[in-house]
């Protein structure tokens, strides 16, 4: 935040003459127990009231609210050999971005500290979520009408409605945002003024009129079309990063890759790029017999689209990520999949972001819903590759694509897995896994009949198939289905 820019800030809070429940009035008080709590009070009340921003002001004398400076240093203050910042955002769950701003108004010296508001559940300080009620800070379930009204609003609250950057005058929005590629992007001509330009951009809640004068930048529009994410505080770690490493671990880093654009911006770049620096196969089993990437773009295309739409922005200090390894590519987001990772083929998916997911398809930057994870397995069994893998860990989402295998290098999971989503996809095209069709995927000759049976048998009683009738048969005839079909 510029000096002007905080100076005027601390003022008009001030100004206020009265606390609220998303602003806390401070002279001195600087105890790391109450400063948490009134995090989660005040995070909770801009919720409930509809605020961008909450705000703990200190240098503020009690009954005059006059700027009258404060001795308090949040940056000199530490809890043990822990500094106060990194104390307060381990302790609050989910965690918030807390920005902390210093300086002299009126040659007294004061501390700001803004937050954003609770989005899809309350804010709690050390397991107790809090609520601000007049001029008090409360226990949130101490007052069950506030909570019951704050667990409504917040199932309302979306992502991408909520303010990247406030009160930008109208000639700097096309300093942060990239407005032409909107255009091109759509295939729409590029109005002649730009009055016309803001006036569409509103129309599709990338920008909003503002209270202050100016434009707000809505995350919409920040994170699909700014021309830098670092200009965007609270967008700034949702960079989708590209790491590549020398082995098949993480030891020993060859180079790392930030694309700093937009999504909209940025998606094709990343794409090409992650392709461009994969090694090539002359063979990938009898599907082909030229040079071709180790993995196919449509399916990586797919999963880092995946990656973008469906993370968590709630995880803070963590974004898309994609790992590539000698023997496997790993493409995950923070936060944990809305469905089954064993649904994933055949389930509509079950976004957080829909608004995002909803322009991203309109941009024609990822699939329809339900066709995307059909698709890679679809590719992933033209490549005559190992079945990938999807993981729920504990905050994040995992897509694993691995390199080349013989079935015979492929342990008995990862058969039973290729049986399953072979399984999957026959069913969601309106075929029926058979022998025969499981023999093409894995390359098996026709003479090795009983292998496939084999590895079918396997998913059998790992529950994953189910033959069509009620007895296992191995007949030609026989037929098997995803378990849920």
């Amino acid at each position: 935040m510029e000096i002007v820019d905080f100076q005027n800030r601390v003022k008009n809070l001030a100004g206020l003459h009265k606390e609220t429940e998303w602003l806390e009035l401070k002279h001195n008080n600087e105890n790391p127990q109450e400063i948490g709590e009134y995090i989660s009070a005040l995070s909770n009340g801009a919720a409930l009231v509809g605020r961008h921003s909450a705000y703990i002001l200190w240098g503020i004398e009690d009954s005059t609210n006059r700027i009258i400076g404060t001795s308090f240093r949040p940056r000199e203050t530490k809890i043990g050999n822990q500094e106060l910042e990194n104390w307060l955002i381990s302790l609050l769950d989910p965690q918030i971005n807390l920005r902390i701003y210093e300086g002299e108004v009126d040659s007294n010296y004061v501390v700001l500290f803004e937050f954003a508001p609770a989005t899809h559940c309350p804010i709690r300080f050390k397991g107790t979520e809090f609520i601000r009620v007049g001029t008090y800070k409360k226990k949130l379930h101490e007052h069950p009408e506030k909570e019951r009204e704050l667990w409504r609003i917040l199932g309302q609250t979306a992502f991408e409605k909520g303010i990247a950057m406030k009160s930008v005058p109208a000639d700097q929005i096309l300093s942060f945002l990239d407005c032409p590629a909107y255009f091109d992007l759509m295939k729409l001509p590029y109005p002649e003024n730009r009055s016309a330009v803001l006036e569409k951009f509103i129309s599709e809640k990338l920008i909003s009129p503002s209270d202050g004068g100016g434009y707000d930048i809505s995350n919409l529009g920040a994170i699909l079309f700014a021309k830098n994410l670092e200009d965007f505080d609270r967008l700034a770690r949702k960079t989708l990063r590209i790491i590549f490493y020398s082995g098949d671990s993480r030891m020993e880093t060859i180079k790392e890759y930030g694309v700093k654009k937009g999504y909209a911006l940025g998606f094709e770049e990343a794409v090409a790029y992650i392709n461009d620096q994969l090694p090539q196969n002359e063979h990938i089993g009898e599907a082909f017999r030229e040079e071709v990437r180790m993995y196919p773009k449509i399916a990586i295309r797919e999963l880092v689209a995946n990656a973008l739409i469906h993370q968590d922005f709630n995880v803070i200090g963590a974004g898309p990520m994609v790992e590539i390894f000698t023997n496997r590519l790993e493409i995950s987001n923070p936060g944990i999949p809305l469905i089954d990772t064993l649904r994933f083929i055949d389930e509509a998916p079950m976004s957080r972001n829909e608004i995002l997911a909803g322009l991203m398809r309109r941009l024609n930057l990822c699939e329809e819903r339900g066709t995307g994870i059909d698709k890679v397995i679809c590719q992933i069994e033209l490549f005559q590759l190992p079945a990938p893998d999807f993981l729920k860990k504990t905050q994040s989402t995992s897509a694993i694509l691995y390199g080349p295998k013989t079935l015979r290098e492929m342990h008995s999971k990862e058969r039973t897995q290729a049986a399953y989503q072979h399984a999957c996809l026959q069913h969601v095209i309106g075929k029926k896994m058979t022998n025969e069709s499981l023999r093409a995927r894995l390359g098996i000759k026709k003479s090795s009949f009983s292998l496939a049976h084999r590895i079918i048998r396997g998913a059998i009683q790992e529950n994953l198939v189910k033959p069509q009738g009620s007895e296992v048969s191995i007949g030609k005839g026989a037929c098997y289905l995803p378990f849920w079909a």
